[in-house]
């Protein structure tokens, strides 16, 4: 077996605006693996200022994999442990390169076109102008579970927003949920949270910067609003301290990124952690191209969940990689009638 790998630097469609400032551009880098005539193609989406592997030695953890690929699938992923975003390029690679199609890792009724996974749609932050054309086009999409990123323009101006929301849709029509990521201030924090508890929302993503469990574990014991726990659960790699953290906080619910938490394994890690405090948890992209988007929806398919999960990312980007993925209101399907074009990842 041969490994290589090749970045590729998307391009929003959009500039994109989230609490840590404007994306213009998302960096990620293909696993490329070959056995023969098979190939396996893995994605390392790397999302600077957030991720714990956003480290100068980035693409040399890079070489030193692709030399060392003949090692043991274990010792590779003990070596990558604070390289989650590789760790899951490669567990994706692998599957990849041992699947009958190599774009069907996890073959399945959606694989095949005969189920959909529902999804929430995505609002980015801006002005109060831009976010309300955003509304209004997820809701006429058909979607019927909507989440903002908010704590970018002023929270009065948020709130309004959500009021308006409310006026024209109840919580039975139009599901809410906020992501401030980690932009209030532990001090305001739970004041903020009951005025938005009034606008009857499902939850709220990482109110508070992480890396302060003491602070999340009393905002999500006083909370008048379902906490989620998002950027709180990078950088965790030990089956028992991801136990503890659970037990320590006591959140609502936690969001998995593969991308930012280790991959597959992992994942199944903090599910089943979540699963035995009786936590709630759904699965988000962490704005891969479609080859990584693909993993990660066969991968939440077979988890055999109802919640909406945030995989509505596919069509931010002006080059990303033509996919049989496909948006239908609010339901992500795979098209087995489309074609993968790989030919700028493999050639």
């Amino acid at each position: 077996m041969k490994a290589t790998y090749k970045q590729h630097n998307l391009q929003f469609k959009r500039p994109s605006g989230t609490s840590r400032g404007v994306l213009h551009t998302k960096e990620s880098w293909f696993l490329i693996l070959r056995d023969n005539n098979k190939i396996g193609i893995g994605e390392c989406g790397l999302l600077r200022g957030l991720s714990i592997d956003d480290k100068p030695d980035y693409e040399q953890k890079l070489q030193w994999l692709c030399k060392n690929i003949q090692r043991d699938k274990g010792e590779l992923l003990q070596e990558l442990r604070h390289y989650p975003s590789i760790q899951f390029g490669l567990e994706m690679a692998l599957q990849s390169l041992k699947a009958e199609n190599p774009m069907q890792l996890f073959p399945s009724a959606f694989t095949e076109g005969k189920a959909k996974i529902p999804i929430n749609g995505l609002i980015w932050m801006g002005e109060k102008s831009f976010m309300k054309e955003q509304i209004e086009e997820k809701i006429e999409q058909g979607f019927h579970c909507i989440k903002l990123k908010i704590g970018a323009i002023d929270f009065e101006k948020e709130v309004e927003l959500l009021q308006y929301i409310r006026k024209e849709f109840s919580a039975k029509a139009i599901e809410l949920r906020v992501d401030a990521n980690g932009a209030f201030h532990p001090d305001q924090a739970l004041e903020k949270l009951k005025r938005l508890s009034e606008l009857d929302l499902h939850s709220i993503e990482q109110p508070i910067k992480q890396d302060q469990a003491e602070e999340m574990a009393r905002l999500c014991q006083e909370t008048p609003l379902p906490i989620a726990l998002d950027e709180e659960l990078i950088g965790i790699v030990n089956k028992t301290e991801k136990e503890q953290l659970l037990t320590q906080i006591k959140p609502q619910y936690i969001i998995l990124k593969p991308s930012l938490v280790g991959g597959f394994a992992a994942s199944d890690e903090w599910i089943n952690a979540a699963e035995k405090h009786k936590i709630g948890w759904w699965i988000t992209s962490a704005l891969e191209s479609n080859i990584g988007l693909n993993a990660i929806a066969q991968f939440t398919y077979q988890k055999d969940t109802n919640l909406p999960q945030g995989l509505g990312t596919g069509s931010l980007y002006t080059n990303n990689i033509t996919a049989p993925l496909e948006v239908k209101k609010e339901f992500l399907t795979y098209n087995p009638q489309k074609n993968w074009d790989l030919q700028s990842i493999i050639n």
